[in-house]
């Protein structure tokens, strides 16, 4: 039971992530085909000014704060790139 609660919530980040590139994509003809996780965001149709969108809504969402070191090409090319920033951003203090 306790492994079903823990793998849900290990998978609710990357459903969060989702769900925000989904709204911010919209009605883009290329956010309605399934979305894998390591596919690029810019193939999605994801331009410079939805990418800055995006980066708000994840510290929004997340409740964090994205340093400058880490806005970067690398963290938001695809959802599973950007699950992995927000991993590392919401470790909570003294667990790393």
């Amino acid at each position: 039971m306790n492994e079903i609660i823990v793998d849900r919530l290990a998978t609710l980040p990357r459903e969060r992530l989702i769900g925000m590139i989904e709204q911010i994509l919209g009605d883009d003809s290329s956010a309605k085909r399934n979305i894998n996780i390591e596919d690029s965001l810019s193939d999605l149709g994801m331009t410079s000014l939805k990418m800055v969108d995006l980066m708000l809504s994840v510290e929004a969402e997340f409740d964090i704060a994205i340093p400058q070191q880490e806005i970067t090409p690398d963290n938001f090319l695809s959802i599973a790139s950007l699950e992995a920033m927000v991993a590392r951003l919401t470790v909570a203090p003294g667990s790393a």
